[in-house]
């Protein structure tokens, strides 16, 4: 059985940590409106079962095809985390909210948020990267197993949306206050990133 437990803090302490997707669902919420939030928040997760597919038919037919390529893979991953880590620390942005959203119809925001994480191929990096980090390669299903992380993410990163966007005024007064909850908050998921990164990249 895949690490549940561990990926699970892992990926919310990744999706708590400020960026597009999350600021995005906070500016609709506090211009739109919450069930405008939500349903960007909607959109958003959805838009993580397309990049979970890809991943998962394309490890899965790795690790049929070469187990070295695995090995080369799992280093390639942990690499790749540590470096978004470093990339991460070293980000001092705040959170920018924009002044007003153009009002939008719930249906087209829905599509647009999902379309907009289809495309974004940052998305399909980290999860190539990520999710078979914790697969348990000699229990095999592999393909169960990463469907069952996919889930967990994709279900806490809609959990956590939804928060944003319910109490989105709050979360945005925060922000105005708390000049640099952004920066405490990248970091925190900068370690993550290189903390995931080592125990990969370590004998097992």
């Amino acid at each position: 059985m895949p690490e549940v437990w561990l990926f699970l803090i892992a990926a919310m302490t990744l999706t708590l940590a400020p960026g597009p997707d999350n600021i995005y669902v906070l500016t609709r919420g506090i211009t739109q409106g919450r069930k405008a939030g939500l349903v960007a928040a909607l959109g958003f997760s959805s838009g993580l079962i397309f990049h979970t597919m890809l991943a998962v038919l394309g490890f899965a037919a790795l690790i049929k095809a070469s187990p070295l390529a695995y090995s080369l893979l799992r280093y390639a991953g942990a690499a790749y985390l540590i470096y978004i880590g470093v990339r991460t620390l070293r980000s001092h942005s705040a959170i920018h909210l924009q002044g007003s959203a153009e009002p939008m119809k719930l249906a087209r925001l829905y599509w647009q948020s999902v379309i907009a994480n289809m495309l974004n191929p940052k998305v399909t990096l980290f999860f190539i990267a990520f999710l078979p980090q914790f697969v348990n390669a000699s229990a095999g299903h592999i393909p169960a197993q990463m469907l069952l992380l996919a889930a967990v993410f994709i279900m806490q990163a809609l959990a956590i949306f939804s928060v944003v966007a319910l109490f989105s005024g709050m979360v945005g007064a925060f922000f105005e206050r708390k000049k640099s909850a952004a920066t405490t908050m990248n970091r925190l998921a900068g370690c993550a990133f290189i903390g995931l990164g080592i125990r990969i990249a370590l004998p097992q």
